[in-house]
C-alpha cells in the first residue's frame, strides 16, 4: 500500500462516562476508498467530525500527508481542510442561490478567484449530470439531483480526500446507482474517499477495505471478500412461512453450523447447503431463499439484529 494519505491513530472521543469513539486506528492510501459501517451510534459521524476538527479529541492523533510534509488536526485545520471534500448527512446548499451560484460562493470560501472557480463549474456540473440544471433553483431539483450537487460542491477546490457521510441516504434506487457511478470514477481519477453507509450493497460496490465500527471500537477491517470468508458461513438457507420457527426444534438444526432467529424469518448459515435444501423439501408449506453469505450478514453477526435508536 501507498503511504497513507490520512493516517488516524488511538482516536478517543468521550461525552462525560460514555466513550463514542474508543481507541481508533485506521489509514487510508491515496486513490482508495475506506468504508466504515457500523449501527446508530457506533461512532461513525464523530470520527468525521474529529478528521474535520469540528470537535477536538480526548486522545490520538489525525495526520494528513497531501505532499511531503505532514499535517496534523487541530494544529494544521486550515492547510487541511483546504484539500478536503465533505458531504454531509444533510444537504447544506444555499436555497437561494442557482446550481452555478452554489458552486461559485462555495468556492469563494476557498478562497479562490472567480475566474478559476467559473471554469471549474461546467465540468462540475457536467460531473453531476446537471448541466441542463446550470440556473435552476434548488426548490427546482430532486432529491438525487441535490445530492449530486452536494458532490460537485464538494469537489470544487479539488480536494484529495472525500468524507461523505451517508451520501445516499433517502435517495431512490436510480439516483443512487448515478452516485455510485460518480464516487467510482473519482476513486479512478486518484481521490481518496472515506465513506460511511447503511447500504451494505454500496459498501462492497465502493470499499476497497472496510471497517466495522461498533461502541466506538473497531472490529473488523480488510476488503468487503475477505471480510466475509473470514467470518462468515458460505451458504445462507432462509427460511419463513407459518411454522418457520417450528424448525428450531427439530433435528434438521444440526445440519447448519449457525442457525439465527429475525422475527418469522430463520437463517441457518451452513457450510453445504446441500443436505439441509434435501431436508426442508419435507415442509412445502414454508418458503426458502438460498443464496450466498454476504455483507448484511457480516455486519449483523458482529453488531447484533436488534434494532438501535439513534445517537
Amino acid at each position: 500500500m501507498s503511504e497513507a494519505l490520512l493516517k488516524i491513530e488511538g482516536l478517543t472521543k468521550r461525552y462525560g462516562e460514555t466513550t463514542v469513539v474508543d481507541n481508533l486506528s485506521f489509514t487510508i492510501a491515496p486513490g482508495e476508498c475506506l468504508g466504515v459501517i457500523g449501527p446508530n451510534g457506533a461512532g461513525k459521524t464523530t470520527t468525521i467530525r474529529m478528521c474535520l476538527g469540528l470537535i477536538a479529541p480526548d486522545a490520538g492523533e489525525i495526520t494528513f500527508t497531501p505532499g511531503e510534509a505532514a499535517l496534523r488536526m487541530p494544529q494544521d485545520a486550515l492547510a487541511i481542510k483546504d484539500k478536503l471534500g465533505i458531504v454531509s448527512q444533510f444537504d447544506s446548499l444555499e436555497p437561494d442561490f442557482s446550481c452555478a451560484e452554489n458552486l461559485l460562493v462555495f468556492g469563494r470560501y476557498f478562497g479562490l478567484k472567480d475566474a478559476v472557480i467559473k471554469e471549474r463549474i461546467p465540468k462540475l456540473l457536467e460531473f453531476a449530470a446537471l448541466t441542463s440544471k446550470a440556473d435552476a433553483k434548488l426548490s427546482e431539483l430532486s432529491g438525487g439531483m441535490k445530492r449530486r450537487l452536494s458532490l460537485a460542491r464538494a469537489l470544487v477546490n479539488d480536494p484529495q480526500l472525500l468524507l461523505l457521510d451517508e451520501p445516499t441516504t433517502g435517495l431512490d434506487p436510480q439516483a443512487r446507482h448515478l452516485m455510485w457511478e460518480r464516487l467510482q470514477r473519482l476513486v479512478q481519477q486518484g481521490k481518496s474517499i472515506l465513506l460511511t453507509t447503511h447500504f451494505m450493497d454500496e459498501a462492497e460496490r465502493l470499499c476497497n477495505r472496510l471497517l466495522v465500527l461498533d461502541h466506538g471500537k473497531k472490529m473488523v477491517e480488510d476488503t468487503p471478500r475477505q471480510l466475509i470468508n473470514d467470518n462468515l458461513e458460505p451458504d445462507v438457507v432462509e427460511v419463513y412461512g407459518v411454522g418457520a420457527l417450528e424448525l428450531l426444534d427439530l433435528p434438521l438444526k444440526s445440519l447448519a453450523a449457525r442457525v439465527e432467529v429475525s422475527g418469522e424469518t430463520v437463517f441457518f448459515y451452513t457450510q453445504d447447503s446441500k443436505r439441509l435444501i434435501e431436508a426442508l423439501a419435507a415442509y412445502p408449506q414454508l418458503r426458502t431463499l438460498h443464496r450466498p453469505a454476504n455483507l448484511e450478514d457480516l455486519f449483523l453477526k458482529l453488531t447484533g439484529r436488534q434494532v438501535r435508536e439513534d445517537a
